[in-house]
């Protein structure tokens, strides 16, 4: 075997081996973005499934099929926090009562901490716990990693926590970020929404 029979073959292993290397990165590539599409997918349809929720409930705060029942809106808002509010409405009652049962409900939603969610890989998630009528907690884990309230006056003049006189609420802002629990090489996805001055009709009603 000559010398430059030598130098092929080890050219040859040479150029091999970037191609491989070549082959390997293209591979992982097509695998994040697999990875990453999916789960923007699944952040996207979580958000959509909270932010309907949300909205709903909160477009009804202070109604009641018999209004006679609450007859003063101002004091739907039970208490008000950053990351927490608690009020009164009428949930619907399906099929009987798709509009309500005229019977008053109470809504409390409120975020759990992060270390209650230490099984997942993702810091920042946590639960976010809907609670009817003062029964068992029932949270959802669906990448929540902000549920942030600010409220704000009949003027436009936001109020500052501790909020000590909630019928002083006029409209809210509710902000919402939800992430993947589990990410490619920790690069976790991020949907955000945001509703301006969200305010249920029945608050106007004063």
């Amino acid at each position: 075997m000559g010398f430059s029979s030598l130098i092929d073959i080890i050219g040859s292993m040479v150029i091999g081996g970037f191609l491989l290397l070549i082959i390997l990165k293209m591979n992982d590539a097509a695998v994040q973005n697999v990875y990453v599409n999916a789960s923007e997918l699944v952040i996207q349809q979580n958000l959509l499934e909270t932010v309907k929720l949300l909205e709903y409930d909160f477009k009804k705060i202070g109604y009641c099929a018999k209004w006679e029942n609450l007859p003063d809106p101002s004091k739907a808002i039970i208490a008000a926090g950053p990351h927490s509010i608690k009020f009164i409405t009428d949930l619907q009652n399906p099929p009987a009562f798709p509009a309500g049962d005229g019977v008053i409900d109470t809504v409390y939603y409120y975020t759990g901490s992060t270390s209650e969610l230490s099984s997942t890989p993702n810091p920042r998630d946590m639960m976010l716990y809907r609670v009817i009528n003062g029964e068992t907690p029932k949270g959802a884990n669906l990448g929540v990693t902000q549920f942030d309230l600010i409220y704000f006056n009949a003027l436009g003049d936001t109020l500052k926590p501790p909020i000590t006189v909630p019928s002083e609420i006029y409209t809210i802002q509710l902000s919402v970020t939800v992430e993947n629990a589990q990410a490619y090489s920790e690069q976790y996805s991020t949907v955000f929404w945001r509703q301006l001055r969200l305010a249920s009709r029945n608050l106007r009603n004063r």
